[in-house]
C-alpha cells in the first residue's frame, strides 16, 4: 500500500529536490541489492523530497518490467514511508499500465509515466495512453513531457478533468512557451518538475514559470553541492548561482555532452569517483571514455561536494 495518496504525494514533492538514484549493478550486469540499499540509505538521511526509483538516471530504459518491480520494492523497503518512491512506467500503453500496477504492487507512491516506445503518436492517441495508464492505477501519476510524447497545453487540460490522479507534470523539452501556456491553463492543478538533463542549468528560468522543484542527478555523489544550489535558486541568489554554474555545473555538461547516453554514465562515474560506485552501465549506454572519467576526476576533485560559491 501507498503511504502517500496522489494529492499528497504532489505536495510533498513540490517541497524541496528530488532524488533520482543510479541502479547499482554486478560485474555481469545483474542488480546490486545490497550496494542499491546503502545508497538508499544514504540519499535518504540528506533528506530529498522523494526518491525516484528506477527512473531514468536509474537506467529504466535498460531494465526488465521483473527488475524494475524489484528496484521499486527495494526502495520502497528502504525508504520506510519517510518520502513518496515514485517509480517509472512507459513503453506501450500494455506495458505501462502493466509497471504501473506493478509499481502499486511494491509500494510506490506514485507514476513517472515516460514516453511511448518509438511511435510518434498525434495528441489524441497520448492522451489515451495517458488516461489508460491513470485508469489502471490509484498511484499518482506525473507526464514527462518529452521526446515523442510532448502534449500541448489543451491536453494536459483535458487529462485533468478526466484523470483525477494526473497529479503532476515534468518537462524534458525546455519549450519555455509550452510551459507558460500549460502553467496559465492550469494554475496549481499540476505541481511542474524540471527533468531537463542536469536540471540545474535551467533552474532559475524554470522557478519564474511557476516549476516547483526539479531533479538532480548530482544528488548521487555531491548532495550538498545539489541542496546548495537548490537552496540558491530559490532564494535567488544571483552570485551564488552563477558561481555554481560557472564552476561546477557548465563544465560537467561539457563532459556530459562529450558522448551519446554520458547522461547516465557521467553520474555512475561521479558516484564511483567519490567512493559510491553503482557499478556499470548497461547496454545500450556505454562509460565515460578515458579522458572524460579523467577530467570529471579532476573537476570533482576542485570543488569536492561543497554548496557553490564556498571556499574549500
Amino acid at each position: 500500500m501507498p503511504h502517500f495518496a496522489p494529492d499528497e504525494m504532489a505536495q510533498a514533492i513540490a517541497k524541496d529536490l528530488l532524488s533520482f538514484p543510479i541502479t547499482h549493478m554486478k560485474a555481469d550486469l545483474s542488480f546490486a541489492e545490497g550496494p542499491y540499499r546503502s545508497h538508499l540509505n544514504w540519499i535518504v538521511d540528506q533528506a530529498p523530497a522523494a526518491v525516484f526509483a528506477a527512473g531514468g538516471t536509474g537506467e529504466f530504459f535498460c531494465l526488465s518490467p521483473d527488475e524494475v518491480e524489484t528496484v521499486v520494492r527495494t526502495a520502497v523497503d528502504e525508504v520506510k514511508g519517510v518520502m513518496p518512491v515514485v517509480s517509472a512506467a512507459g513503453y506501450g500503453t500494455a506495458m505501462a499500465i502493466d509497471l504501473a500496477r506493478r509499481a502499486e504492487r511494491a509500494g510506490a507512491d506514485g507514476i513517472l509515466l515516460f514516453p511511448p516506445y518509438l511511435v510518434n503518436a498525434s495528441q489524441a492517441g497520448l492522451a489515451a495512453h495517458v488516461e489508460a495508464v491513470c485508469k489502471a492505477t490509484s498511484l499518482g501519476v506525473i507526464v514527462y513531457n518529452r521526446d515523442n510524447a510532448i502534449l500541448d497545453a489543451e491536453t494536459v487540460a483535458r487529462l485533468c478533468e478526466r484523470c483525477p490522479n494526473l497529479v503532476g507534470l515534468k518537462d524534458g523539452v525546455g519549450d519555455i512557451e509550452l510551459m507558460v501556456r500549460t502553467r496559465s491553463l492550469l494554475g496549481d492543478r499540476l505541481v511542474y518538475l524540471g527533468g531537463l538533463p542536469t536540471a540545474e542549468t535551467f533552474a532559475r528560468p524554470y522557478l519564474t514559470m511557476g516549476v516547483a522543484t526539479y531533479s538532480s542527478a548530482l544528488f548521487n555523489f555531491m548532495p550538498n553541492f545539489a541542496r546548495g544550489f537548490y537552496n540558491a535558486v530559490r532564494a535567488d541568489d544571483v552570485a551564488t548561482i552563477e558561481a555554481g554554474l560557472r564552476d561546477f555545473i557548465l563544465p560537467y555538461t561539457a563532459i556530459r555532452n562529450r558522448g551519446k547516453g554520458y547522461a547516465v554514465s557521467i553520474v555512475k562515474a561521479g558516484a564511483t569517483i567519490v567512493g559510491r560506485s553503482g557499478g556499470p552501465v548497461r547496454p545500450p549506454l556505454t562509460e565515460l571514455d578515458a579522458k572524460s572519467y579523467a577530467d570529471l576526476e579532476a573537476l570533482i576533485g576542485q570543488h569536492g561536494d561543497v554548496a557553490p560559491g564556498s571556499k574549500r
